[in-house]
């Protein structure tokens, strides 16, 4: 009878032999295992020596930009930024609230790191729609209706604020109902809405009621806006009525399907 082949006999010898041995971490050595576990932990101490304890990555430089009005002296004193401390540990929001909170003239900013050694300071300010007078100053106010700044001499191209709100009739109702900052708003919104070429040369805006705003332009010409509401439909209307009337001195947009001007 014959034996079993070649290829039988390596068959039988594996089997019995059993599977390999597992590799990984359950293969190694106690002192293999010592050996990875300092290794793990001196790079992780390293690295964190690298980024909280060595000078290499150290706050060193501060960069404005953006401002303005502001000046880069300015925003880098109320960023307060730690110089010297560690990059990683510079708390960036709480450098951005305390410009926002210290400059109001900020609209928003942008605090990042800049590696190995700077902290980037990105602002964008704040643009004045309307004035509002306050005993022989300025106070500005953006198009959110904020008042962020108190100025000695107006801004060229930013109209004036007006309320000449009666106490009376239709004004006082209008004051009860909506109240001073509301009316603001709606001064600011119509300021907004005007179209750009009327808007450069506007020079104050009337408030006698929420549904009684006019602008003045610089050369005494008068539009009657009435409402902040359907600015856009009123901006197109204004637009080609002055096309129309050029020689016009008042115009009534305060109905924009309607609208209607005058020589007087």
């Amino acid at each position: 009878m014959a034996g079993p082949t070649t290829a039988e006999r390596g068959k039988r010898q594996q089997e019995s032999s059993g599977p390999p041995p597992a590799r990984g971490f359950a293969g190694l050595r106690p002192r293999a295992l010592v050996t990875l576990a300092l290794a793990v932990a001196l790079l992780g101490g390293g690295g964190t020596w690298l980024f909280y304890g060595s000078q290499w990555l150290r706050v060193r430089q501060v960069s404005v930009s953006g401002t303005l009005v502001l000046t880069p002296a300015e925003v880098r004193d109320a960023a307060a930024v730690p110089v010297g401390e560690p990059m990683a540990s510079v708390d960036t929001e709480a450098i951005s609230a305390r410009l926002r909170r210290r400059l109001p003239r900020i609209d928003t900013v942008d605090v990042a790191r800049s590696w190995p050694r700077g902290i980037d300071l990105k602002v964008i300010e704040r643009t004045p729609v309307l004035l509002v007078r306050e005993g022989g100053k300025f106070v500005e106010v953006d198009d959110d209706g904020v008042r962020f700044a108190t100025v000695a001499r107006a801004p060229k191209g930013v109209p004036a604020l007006e309320l000449t709100v009666s106490r009376r009739g239709a004004g006082a109702a209008s004051l009860r109902r909506f109240g001073t900052d509301r009316l603001v708003r709606a001064a600011v919104r119509v300021a907004g809405d005007l179209p750009a070429p009327v808007a450069r040369t506007a020079r104050t805006v009337q408030v006698r009621s929420y549904d009684a705003i006019s602008v003045v332009l610089g050369d005494g010409r008068v539009v009657a806006w009435g409402s902040g509401e359907q600015g856009r439909a009123k901006a197109r209307a204004l637009t080609a009525l002055m096309k129309a009337a050029p020689g016009a001195r008042h115009f009534d947009v305060s109905v924009p399907t309607a609208p209607a001007s005058s020589v007087s």
